[in-house]
């Protein structure tokens, strides 16, 4: 019993670390530009039926979905580069 205990916190321990530093925070960046990619999609799709005095608005935020798009992808390539130099 006390070496199935033993097994068990190594092999937690070695799922904790994950042989990354910055895991969680790459999971947190990929999940942040998928949902920025949805989010372009649907103000792409919006083009479709908006009116034209609200194109300006959608316009506008199309520009600030893809310039955080290309700052999340920035952190995520600092990420991998720290972590692989």
């Amino acid at each position: 019993m006390l070496w199935r205990t033993i097994i068990t916190y190594a092999v937690m321990l070695t799922c904790a670390v994950a042989f990354h530093e910055n895991t969680f925070a790459v999971f947190e960046l990929r999940e942040q530009l998928q949902m920025l990619y949805l989010n372009m999609w649907e103000l792409l799709h919006q083009l479709e039926y908006v009116e034209s005095h609200q194109r300006h608005k959608v316009y506008q935020e199309i520009e600030h979905i893809r310039e955080q798009i290309i700052d999340t992808i920035d952190q995520l390539v600092e990420h991998d580069r720290s972590q692989h130099p």
